[in-house]
């Protein structure tokens, strides 16, 4: 017990000094401080400047309405209201077009992981027959395409224009993650497969027991590309959906209402004051503007947070190699 103390003493002496050979090697200058005060400073106004976009609407959908045509609403809510929310269900087809896009971004995010998850495992495989081909090949896709009138006349062939899964199909191989996903799993030491081999496991076991469950942070990290992707998408439904509006995503019903705004705006100007009572009248829609949009980003900002972790890991190792 003695020598253990003494031991336990020793270690502790030796902790101290190292302690203070590092504080005096690495000893806080007056330019270190000025600096970091500098950068904390920058940082907050920064983080400020990104968070007060969402902030402004909040406050002008919690507000009292007149107030917020007049634009006195800035920096603080005036005059509680909720009923804008509540309201939202009396916007035409508001409801059906949420659920379009809860449904595209659930299907077409799981489908491009996956798919992004296998081919990438494929890709590493030097058996894979002509590997360097299909995977330079994948490559040029990046920097190449066919531009949206060839794309769309090629959709209107194979059926999916006012199809529902022209929001999931095109998107399913997606280059980018695919090479985020290979330069992971490279970086994953190769004497796990080739244990898993020597146990007699197939090339899909290992993709599925192994490969896929250590690969979770570069999988999270493309989910919420392809999420966000996914949910803030509005030209393939404009484009797409030209003649079957009950397939119009959110973003889209909330580009329809950044135009109706406008509209309104221009009829204000009308000389005819009737005209001009009518467009003052329906100046709402500039609330329901403000709401459409909250409504729209809260989803993305509630998965964030959760996927964050993982989002930060993935990146970073996902980019150790070329």
């Amino acid at each position: 017990m003695a020598r253990k103390t003494a031991q336990e003493k020793l270690d502790a002496k030796r902790e101290k000094e190292y302690n203070k050979k590092h504080k005096k090697m690495y000893r806080t200058t007056p330019g270190d401080v000025v600096f970091n005060i500098l950068n904390y400073a920058f940082f907050t106004i920064f983080t400020l400047t990104c968070i007060f976009p969402f902030y402004y609407l909040l406050i002008n959908t919690i507000s009292d309405n007149n107030l917020v045509k007049k634009g006195m609403v800035n920096f603080y809510p005036k005059g509680l209201n909720i009923d804008n929310y509540l309201k939202l269900r009396e916007v035409g087809d508001l409801g059906n077009a949420f659920l379009v896009s809860v449904s595209r971004t659930i299907l077409g995010t799981a489908l491009m992981v996956a798919a992004s998850a296998l081919v990438g495992y494929l890709v590493t495989k030097q058996e894979m027959w002509h590997r360097s081909f299909w995977y330079r090949f994948l490559v040029i896709t990046m920097y190449f395409n066919a531009g949206i009138i060839p794309t769309y006349l090629n959709l209107v062939m194979l059926g999916l224009t006012n199809n529902y899964w022209v929001y999931i199909i095109p998107g399913i191989v997606a280059p980018y993650n695919i090479i985020l996903v290979k330069t992971y799993i490279e970086s994953i030491p190769g004497e796990l497969e080739e244990s898993a081999f020597i146990d007699g496991a197939s090339y899909m076991t290992v993709f599925t027991k192994l490969i896929w469950p250590l690969s979770k942070p570069i999988l999270a990290t493309i989910a919420i590309f392809g999420a966000v992707g996914h949910w803030n998408s509005f030209q393939d439904s404009l484009i797409y959906m030209q003649g079957n509006s009950k397939l119009f995503t959110l973003q889209h019903r909330l580009y329809t209402y950044l135009n109706t705004s406008s509209n309104l705006g221009s009829l204000m100007n009308s000389t005819s004051s009737q005209a001009a009572d009518a467009a003052a009248a329906a100046l709402n829609t500039k609330v329901i503007k403000y709401t459409v949009a909250m409504v729209s980003v809260i989803p993305i900002l509630c998965v964030y947070p959760f996927m964050q972790r993982y989002f930060e890991k993935g990146i970073m190792l996902g980019a150790v190699k070329g």
